[in-house]
């Protein structure tokens, strides 16, 4: 790809320590949140393939970030990427450096024969002319179950290094939280979502050796956001485990591995899941990306 006048296009940069603080700087200064907190949780995705442009002080002023992320669709493996950290500063908007990112991660996506590229963003018309659709997602909510099995449950810690290094190794060899839509694997952004989560709780089921990321809200609402583990408790396992008795439960995915049945509720969130790919590529039942792996 040619320079622009003053200009450098880069790519796989994140090896450079100036040029991935340059990149955290304009994401902190558009979106306000500080990703170098990955630096302490592991480092960011290995897979990550990022595609910028600098200006001639080594300021990052268009980046978007391609990421390997198998998806179980339907109970098919796919194999997916996802899109990330894509922003242009203010003053550069208009000059057609977020199509020239665009441009080369999709190039780089279909280069790497990735079945699928997802992404999530607020504003979907803008990539809906790169071959994005839109993937209307749900929440699940009903009664809570009673009558489960009582495990032992120790409560996880996201500040402190043994629990982080617990939950990496449990996110990479996870069972996907659900056979209609969901991750294989996305260690990185579950720690990250969790760091930036102040008010989520981390349980591990220990003889499970699985651990969940929940909340109790105030009006009784037990709200269910992620299950990392080899395998799946039912929800009443769960909540039994947990010494709970909510009145509802609200499941923030699909809940087909959790032996309970709720009413699927349209996502009325800013976000909007879209997916490039085949057709067929799509969940025939309700779902939802599990907050956790939100990118």
């Amino acid at each position: 790809m040619p320079d622009r006048k003053g200009l450098v296009f880069r790519t796989d940069y994140f090896g450079d320590a100036a040029a991935w603080r340059a990149l955290a700087a304009m994401l902190e200064d558009i979106f306000g949140i500080d990703v170098t907190m990955l630096d302490r949780l592991g480092g960011p995705d290995p897979t990550s393939a990022p595609f910028a442009w600098f200006d001639a002080s080594g300021r990052c002023i268009a980046n978007i970030s391609a990421f390997s992320m198998p998806l179980v669709i339907d109970g098919t493996f796919v194999r997916a990427a996802g899109l990330q950290s894509g922003a242009v500063r203010p003053d550069y908007r208009g000059q057609g450096l977020f199509r020239s990112v665009m441009e080369a991660a999709l190039d780089h996506c279909d280069s790497e024969g990735f079945e699928a590229v997802a992404l999530l963003t607020d504003k979907p018309t803008l990539y809906e002319n790169y071959g994005f659709r839109t993937l209307p997602q749900h929440r699940f909510a009903g009664p809570a179950p009673t009558g489960g099995r009582v495990g032992a449950m120790r409560h996880l810690d996201i500040a402190r290094d043994a629990d982080v290094t617990l939950l990496r190794r449990l996110l990479n060899a996870r069972r996907p939280v659900s056979d209609r839509f969901a991750p294989l694997r996305q260690a990185e952004m579950f720690l990250f979502n969790a760091a930036l989560m102040p008010d989520l709780r981390l349980s591990l089921l220990e003889n499970e050796n699985t651990v969940i990321a929940w909340q109790s809200g105030p009006d009784g609402v037990f709200a269910l956001f992620d299950v990392a583990g080899a395998s799946v408790p039912t929800l009443a396992d769960i909540l039994a485990s947990l010494r709970i008795s909510p009145s509802n439960a609200l499941v923030h995915f699909a809940p087909d591995h959790l032996d309970w049945e709720g009413e699927a509720l349209a996502d009325a969130g800013d976000m909007v899941l879209m997916l490039r790919g085949a057709e067929n590529l799509r969940p025939e039942r309700p779902f939802a990306l599990p907050p956790m792996a939100e990118f």
